[in-house]
């Protein structure tokens, strides 16, 4: 049986299309070739990869989340033009580039809209992930009372629903959001 390989694009076009020098392209494809020698990465190698962050909680959703989110084509699995496509936004662009991923990412169905039951799933994941040793004590209701809390202060117009549009306008508002955001800036 032979192993397929995944082949990249050239670095010329790699560099046009992201933020990242080409010295650090190569310096993550080493990196990314590493982990997943095939040049490819399938999700439960993705939620491994996660967990070995996150050692004092439960990952597993929150990664299947953010694999879904740099899975551009829904194929099953990301390359590595996909893996620092999505690094490149969350980590060099700008605060609309970065507001749109995370759009995305709580926008599950990718239906344009995010339902509190979006929002609750991801949520949840967030607080599964971060264990249950996080200050104050998270329970059952923490992650719904979190959503509650949002969710009226986004839905700018009390339809149920939240559009890309009052998501953006909720986010470039809140200074908290700005400055959360702002932490993903990074020079590798």
């Amino acid at each position: 049986m032979q192993m397929v390989r995944y082949k990249p694009e050239g670095l010329d076009v790699l560099c046009r299309n992201t933020k990242f020098s080409r010295k650090e392209l190569q310096i993550m494809y080493r990196g990314f070739k590493q982990e997943c020698p095939t040049g490819i990465v399938n999700e439960e190698t993705f939620k491994d990869i996660y967990a070995q962050f996150f050692p004092q909680g439960d990952s597993s959703n929150y990664a299947h989340y953010v694999f879904n989110a740099f899975d551009h084509d829904h194929s099953g699995s990301v390359n590595f033009e996909e893996f620092v496509m999505g690094l490149s936004v969350l980590s060099r662009g700008s605060l609309q580039e970065r507001l749109q991923w995370a759009f995305n990412l709580y926008d599950i169905n990718g239906d344009g809209i995010i339902t509190k039951d979006e929002m609750t799933d991801i949520v949840s994941a967030i607080y599964e992930m971060m264990g249950r040793f996080t200050e104050p004590t998270v329970d059952e209701n923490t992650a719904r009372d979190h959503v509650e809390r949002v969710f009226s202060k986004m839905d700018l117009n009390k339809d149920g629903v939240i559009s890309l549009e009052e998501f953006m306008d909720t986010c470039r508002t809140d200074e908290n959001i700005t400055k959360g955001m702002a932490i993903f800036d990074t020079v590798l």
